[in-house]
């Protein structure tokens, strides 16, 4: 039987356990990458593990998240990363240098290596035939340690390519007709493997969106074969040594296979307020918009600008609407100086912003009141703009360049004839800003920077006999790590400071969720959160398990979680159940108290039906559907106590 990429790759890192989806196993991890909004408290907890540098073949700590400097604080963390990169042997992408995936699949990403990210779109790197997964920091921590990442086997479900994209039509599409498809759950426990005659008319940087907007759908990773287009781009990149033909086997075997004709799409989009909500852009056309914004980890390459540069030298931006670009790298920015293409970007009406996540992650550029933005970003969850309410669409680089030209939401295709783009067949590089790790004698020497906002690890006890506590929140489906722990300037330079982000766990839910639950942990009791499908989606920042747990968090209750969002909770010894019944769900409402008898006792045993008495209601049935390392995870009261035990 014929042997899929995805399968070859997982097999050649494979460390302990069977490739049986379901299965859990353990991979060895070729390289890391962090960034600064999850990577600062990832740093913190490498250092807690005790080693003397890191252990992977490559880490590199990029700086491209919070790179507003309203106050000391961003400026304190980055800092404490640069001297974290030069004491551990890790690479450091300084502010300006760009968005992690952009620059990592420039700089970086090696077919058939694994790659573990502190970021959920770290897939982005499978454009270049990477296994590429994000994860918690803590995870990330674990493989810098030299330790091996855990999961469970994915599903391979091979997407097969045919045709070839008309005028107008993009990756971007391609990702949300997917995501009409498989909704923002349907990749849940499963590896996307794009293969098929079709893979060939697209570009790695192309191949790149479309893996990145895989972790939209819930996806474990995304990947694409290594070819004849993979090899142009290492060469382009000055890295032709790093190439390998990497391809499934002619009779590939995949659990799945959804079958996508490339020359029967058009152009799409995701409409308020969630990446799924897929509409043709015909259908949208017309609406006014006050903003249009070009970056993200997704659609940000040098591609993209291109194409929005030339369309720009035969028209200008529409006067009522605020047309903004965020370069993806340094690289993409100085590609696009020589070829003339930011010229024409500054005489159409382009506002220049520098290279860096910005407003994808809430940092600046919010829309104003009652306005439609459009936006090639990866997510439009409600408020993540930092305008509530909100009425962002997602779009590609060329729906957003057409209607930020006409001044209304757009179909391409009225543009006309499609510019001719043709990417360079070598680029300017230039890594000034990019710091390679120090050799590990003059390592040894250097002294960390940290500021006055960097908080110290607090302990995690380990799991009590009886959970006894009250449900302080009771939520819905698809409650995203935004709901949980909000991002945007105001909260993310709180990163490295444990006790005072917590303040803001649920802020945007219930504004005083943090008070109730400080005050029942001081009482010695537990707080426990009920929730609906998909409980945990969107982001990895392990924060939002975190900071639950200094909060006195110690159950969640779900229908089902998110990948991620699952091991950060185990990571941190909150103990994730679901309903054996999902009608249960029903029976509980926020405020009710719960006891878990002989908690710990049942989990050490394996128990996986737990018992969850509800005071004055009766009981709900749970289960634990946890491998023997989860258990001891749970039981030490969080990954870095088992570690540091041994």
């Amino acid at each position: 039987m014929g042997k899929p990429l995805a399968y070859k790759i997982l097999e050649n890192h494979l460390v302990s356990g069977r490739l049986v989806p379901g299965e859990e196993i353990a991979i060895k991890i070729d390289q890391t990458l962090t960034q600064d909004a999850t990577g600062t408290m990832a740093y913190l907890e490498f250092e807690a593990i005790g080693i003397d540098r890191v252990k992977t073949e490559l880490s590199v700590s990029y700086v491209d998240h919070n790179i507003l400097q309203s106050d000391f604080k961003n400026a304190d963390d980055h800092r404490f990363l640069q001297s974290i990169a030069k004491r551990y042997g890790i690479w450091f992408s300084k502010p300006g240098n760009g968005i992690c995936h952009q620059v990592h699949l420039e700089r970086f990403a090696r077919p058939g290596k694994t790659l573990l990210g502190s970021d959920s779109h770290t897939p982005t790197a499978g454009g270049c035939g990477m296994i590429a997964i994000g994860a918690g920091g803590l995870d990330v921590a674990m493989a810098m340690a030299g330790k091996p990442f855990y999961l469970r086997t994915p599903k391979i479900v091979g997407v097969y390519l045919e045709g070839k994209l008309q005028p107008w039509v993009t990756a971007r599409d391609i990702a949300l007709y997917l995501l009409s498809k498989l909704t923002v759950k349907g990749g849940l426990g499963k590896i996307l493997e794009y293969f098929g005659p079709g893979v060939k008319h697209l570009s790695v940087p192309e191949r790149a969106t479309i893996c990145n907007l895989g972790t939209e759908m819930g996806a474990t990773t995304s990947i694409f074969p290594s070819d004849e287009i993979t090899r142009k781009w290492l060469i382009a990149q000055g890295r032709e040594q790093d190439f390998v033909e990497l391809l499934p086997d002619e009779n590939a075997q995949y659990d799945e296979i959804i079958e996508v004709d490339l020359s029967k799409l058009e152009p799409l989009c995701a409409c308020p307020s969630s990446p799924d909500n897929v509409k043709r852009v015909a259908e949208e056309a017309g609406k006014p918009v006050a903003q249009v914004i070009i970056g993200s980890c997704a659609n940000s390459s040098l591609k993209d600008l291109l194409v929005v540069a030339k369309v720009l030298e035969k028209y200008k931006v529409h006067p009522e609407v605020s047309f903004e670009v965020n370069p993806g790298s340094l690289q993409v920015l100085e590609n696009l100086v020589a070829l003339s293409g930011l010229k024409s970007l500054l005489e159409g009406g382009t506002r220049l912003h520098q290279s860096g996540c910005l407003g994808c992650i809430g940092m600046g550029q919010a829309p104003p009141t009652n306005s439609i933005s459009l936006r090639t970003f990866t997510r439009n969850f409600p408020g993540r703009s930092g305008t509530n309410p909100d009425f962002v669409y997602l779009v590609s680089p060329e729906t957003a360049i057409a209607s930020a030209i006409k001044g209304v939401i757009t179909d391409p295709r009225e543009l006309g004839e499609y510019p001719e783009v043709v990417l360079p067949e070598k680029f300017l590089i230039n890594d000034t800003l990019l710091i390679p790790p120090l050799p590990e004698d003059e390592a040894k020497k250097v002294e960390i920077i940290r500021g006055p906002n960097i908080a110290p690890l607090p302990p995690f006890d380990p799991l009590p006999e009886t959970l006894e506590g009250v449900f302080v929140l009771k939520v819905g489906d698809n409650i995203t790590t935004d709901h949980i722990m909000p991002a945007g300037a105001q909260i993310l330079p709180l990163r490295s400071n444990l006790p005072a982000i917590s303040q803001f766990v649920y802020k945007n839910v219930d504004p005083d969720f943090a008070k109730k639950s400080l005050e029942l942990k001081e009482k010695g009791m537990a707080v426990g959160i009920v929730g609906g499908e998909n409980y945990g989606q969107g982001s990895s920042r392990e924060h939002a398990a975190l900071a639950p747990r200094y909060l006195g968090v110690r159950v969640k209750l779900a229908r089902s979680f998110a990948r991620i969002h699952r091991s950060n909770l185990i990571n941190f010894g909150i103990l994730p159940l679901t309903f054996e019944n999902p009608a249960d769900y029903e029976k509980i409402s926020q405020g009710d108290s719960f006891i878990i008898e002989n908690i710990q006792d049942l989990i050490e045993k394996g128990e996986k039906r737990i018992k969850i008495v509800i005071r004055d209601k009766g009981e709900v049935w749970a289960v634990a559907e946890l491998t023997e390392r989860e258990r001891e995870c749970i039981l030490k009261g969080s990954l870095l106590n088992l570690a540091k035990a041994g």
